[in-house]
């Protein structure tokens, strides 16, 4: 292992690396933001004019890539903004975040998508991108500007948690977008069966009194996209998939050969319906927490390499939202410092391999999008996440560094603390 001054070397790690189906023993070497030599085997040695971490055995993997995160800015500041949901971010190992449209104005030209990388850059802690909106206005009815904001950056463009009801839109949508390979990204909900709906339809949600959608509303809606994709042929994602059915569906068109893929809130495949409780409103979710035989299914299809993406669905709401009567709370929850740990549980509970449930929190978001990350290689960006695995983690909902602190895993015991964040070859997180 040689290296020049100015340089970093983490040492003695677990290396894992999703894109080369590596985890054993090794080292890495960065120097002006990228990663110069991975070394696999045992590897302690400490070489001179370096800067060394030794990671003493613990877990380093690519840094995680959460490609649907909502801020508050600009216009809704009180509830997040891009400074401290980047500082989340970085405390919960995510070295790259994908802010969403649903801002005040809406994210729909490409002044906003650059005054926003603009922003992240100069905050100086993780990669900040931002998804552009579907239609003008995320209003469902005129397109936006989706090839100049492609050319600005923009790395997908979706209308958040607004369904795009009207079905000639989303096919001008998605033919214009075919045209330059751009994905588009939809949440599939029929609207009409999902209207005003707080949780799925069942025993459960008679039993509280609460308006609900049946699970079926969500492959109804995918079955319509997936038929654009199909005429178009658009990059299409499934925004956060949370039913069995549309697993199903979802598994089929990929078998014909659509290009389709799918990501899940890390809430769908932590918790269910039964969360609810007595009308826990930090578990009021859009969409709306399924069957235990949902979840399980979601974490099936995490292991058989269907999910493409685990998001955080980071969605600050400021107390005064949630401490409401179920119905009328807003729905979200805060999960950039949770979301590795949260994760970790389908290693824990459900012995899925540390590979599998880092490939959609890394490789997988990063081969999606088209980024430069998401890799433990050479050349690659150095951003990095040293963890330890089994570390337990008590979450307290206070100490979040998000501005709102609406989370469901508040008072929760995990295993998985994040030891030190590494973005660009510069630490911007260390607890150890």
């Amino acid at each position: 292992m040689t290296a020049a001054p100015n340089t970093l070397a983490i040492i003695n790690a677990r290396l894992l690396d999703p894109a080369s189906d590596y985890d054993g023993p090794g080292a890495v070497l960065i120097q002006n933001g990228r990663i110069v030599e991975v070394v696999h085997g045992q590897a302690t040695q400490r070489p001179d004019g370096v800067t060394v971490i030794d990671a003493q055995g613990r877990c380093l993997a690519p840094g995680l890539i959460d490609i649907r995160v909502k801020t508050g800015e600009p216009g809704n500041e009180p509830k997040e903004t891009l400074k401290s949901a980047s500082l989340s971010a970085a405390a919960g190992g995510v070295t790259t975040i994908v802010v969403q449209p649903d801002t005040d104005p809406a994210i729909d030209d490409p002044a906003l998508i650059d005054h926003i990388q603009r922003r992240g850059a100069a905050l100086d802690l993780v990669n900040v991108r931002a998804a552009g909106a579907a239609t003008q206005g995320r209003d469902g009815q005129r397109m936006a500007e989706i090839g100049l904001m492609h050319e600005a950056g923009a790395l997908y463009f979706t209308d958040g948690d607004r369904v795009i009801v009207n079905t000639r839109t989303l096919q001008r949508v998605m033919s214009y977008a075919a045209a330059f390979n751009a994905l588009i990204a939809c949440r599939p909900a029929e609207p009409w069966l999902s209207e005003g709906a707080v949780a799925t339809s069942g025993e459960l949600a008679t039993r509280l009194g609460l308006s609900g959608a049946p699970a079926i509303a969500e492959r109804i809606q995918l079955e319509r996209d997936l038929a654009l994709v199909e005429q178009t042929g658009a990059r299409f994602l499934v925004d956060q998939i949370s039913t069995e059915g549309a697993l199903q569906t979802l598994a089929r068109a990929r078998a014909r050969g659509l290009e389709v893929s799918a990501s899940v809130s890390i809430n769908h495949l932590c918790f269910n319906e039964i969360d609810i409780g007595d009308y826990r409103t930090f578990y009021r979710l859009d969409p709306p927490l399924r069957a235990e035989s949902d979840r399980q299914a979601l974490v099936e299809a995490v292991r058989d390499g269907l999910i493409d993406a685990i998001t955080s669905a980071h969605a600050p709401e400021p107390a005064e939202n949630k401490r409401r009567p179920f119905a009328e709370a807003a729905p979200g929850a805060v999960g950039l410092e949770t979301l590795l740990p949260a994760a970790l549980m389908l290693h824990h509970e459900h012995d899925l391999d540390l590979l599998d449930v880092l490939r959609p929190l890394t490789q997988g978001p990063a081969g999606l999008l088209g980024l430069d990350a998401g890799l433990l290689a050479t050349g690659a960006p150095a951003d990095l996440v040293l963890f330890d695995a089994g570390a337990p983690v008590v979450v307290d909902a206070a100490t979040l560094r998000s501005k709102s602190k609406n989370s469901p895993f508040d008072g929760r015991r995990l295993q998985g603390k994040v030891l030190l964040t590494v973005v660009g070859g510069r630490i911007v997180h260390d607890a150890r």
